[in-house]
């Protein structure tokens, strides 16, 4: 049997730009490549947010009104609901006055069983060194 660790991190705004929601989608994507794997083969995403990054993950994003996109909310809530493990760097959320209410930490309204996690950046780099491909969005 073997996984595939694939650690995708997001570190660029959510703003004008789809590189945030490729990030989300592909994690989401991998997810579904079991069908062209040996019997026993899997993969084994993990998405981190880190410095400008984790403001992806605010709540109650307006991108539909600004920008005539849906917000990252519902993709971060669907990488929740594939359980993907998705971390989110505490320092980088220190260092911009949010707290944890203020941050999508879980997807229970469409029935995810998988939490956000804040962790320090360390453990976030421990999951790029344990990784196979890490891929920088």
């Amino acid at each position: 049997m073997a996984i595939k660790k694939m650690a995708f991190i997001v570190n660029k705004l959510p703003y004008k730009s789809e590189t945030s929601r490729l990030a989300l989608t592909h994690a989401i994507a991998s997810q579904t490549v079991e069908i062209h794997l040996d019997d026993g083969d899997n993969v084994e995403p993990v998405i981190a947010f880190i410095g400008d990054g984790v403001l992806n993950c605010l709540k109650h994003q307006k991108a539909d009104e600004a920008y005539g996109v849906s917000t990252l909310e519902s993709h971060i809530k669907n990488a929740l609901l594939t359980d993907i493990k998705l971390l989110i760097c505490e320092e980088d959320v220190k260092k911009f006055g949010l707290t944890e209410a203020q941050i999508i930490m879980d997807a229970e309204d469409i029935g995810a069983d998988v939490t956000s996690e804040l962790v320090p950046f360390s453990q976030i780099m421990s999951e790029m060194e344990s990784a196979d491909h890490i891929l920088f969005f």
